[in-house]
């Protein structure tokens, strides 16, 4: 079987208003030719709005696009068309081993190039939700870093958002006997989640669940964690700083981030008015990395 896609199409759109992107995207499903895939997502930049994405494997109906963009009060459909690639090669072109301290992180196309001594995880970039290539992940694992060379000692912890659960497994690993687990608020990231445990030999070592922040029993059940992982959004960070602080222990730590640089005051302002104080800040590119510490 061939890894190069045919030629395909995309529709892009946004609109200030969740209810209606999620309006939007139920009505593109009715379209002919129907989508192959509808997004719905909140865009990262603070703007407030909502960005809704059509994937084709035809050539959309562009005036049924401009129809449905005028009925829900959105901006003109952006329609774009792919070119057939070859995303094997793409991936392994671009989607280098990424190094975090002690933690190199990479696909099974390089894995020849694991150094000695290093703290591997293998994550293969076919699977979403983080693969330790996105500036967010990669400061997470470096925060870490930091974390251990202050001598931090372990316990029990969380990553909420947990994608992969790239961030579990590299606690998971340095912190052999205390229990971790992931959440995710998508099924099939959970379900990636454990494949990638499996990979790396650590089948029943991190408990993943589907959950929204820390709706879980058996989240509940895990508190207090000495230190709980956060690489999402602004807003749900800010919408979960109560529940960190009735979950994390005295004393214990919180690494956020998928936060913009512009951002990190806000999310900061939010935090300490919940007890956490500043402990290490870090950006790279355009993303920051919060370490606070429950004073």
């Amino acid at each position: 079987m061939s890894d190069i896609t045919p030629t395909s199409w995309t529709a892009l759109t946004t609109l200030p208003d969740r209810a209606a992107a999620e309006g939007l995207s139920e009505a593109m499903e009715a379209m002919e030719p129907t989508p192959d895939g509808i997004g719905v997502f909140e865009m990262e930049d603070d703007s407030g709005l909502w960005e809704v994405g059509g994937y084709f494997s035809e050539a959309p109906d562009e005036t049924a696009l401009a129809v449905l963009a005028a009925a829900f009060r959105a901006r003109p459909f952006a329609v774009s068309e792919l070119p057939p690639t070859d995303w094997v090669a793409k991936v392994k072109r671009e989607l280098q081993p990424v190094e975090a301290g002690r933690f190199f992180v990479y696909g099974s196309h390089d894995a020849d190039a694991v150094p000695d001594g290093r703290v591997a995880l293998l994550i293969e970039a076919a699977m979403a939700f983080g693969t330790g290539h996105h500036g967010t992940t990669q400061g997470c694992l470096l925060a870490f870093e930091a974390l251990l060379a202050d001598g931090t000692p372990p316990g029990p912890v969380a990553d909420i958002g947990a994608g992969t659960a790239v961030l579990a497994m590299a606690a998971a690993r340095v912190w052999e006997d205390v229990p971790v687990i992931a959440s995710d608020i998508d099924e099939v990231a959970v379900d990636v989640a454990r494949a990638n445990l499996a990979v790396n030999g650590m089948e029943g070592r991190v408990t993943c669940v589907e959950a929204a922040g820390f709706d879980h029993p058996a989240l509940a059940s895990g508190a207090p964690y000495t230190l709980i992982f956060a690489n999402i959004l602004k807003g749900p960070l800010l919408a979960l700083a109560p529940d960190m602080a009735t979950h994390v222990g005295a004393s214990g730590h919180l690494i956020l981030s998928g936060i913009l640089n512009e951002q990190a005051d806000d999310v900061s302002t939010a935090y300490a008015a919940q007890g956490f104080a500043a402990h290490r800040r870090a950006t790279l590119g355009e993303w920051t990395t919060l370490t606070l510490c429950r004073t």
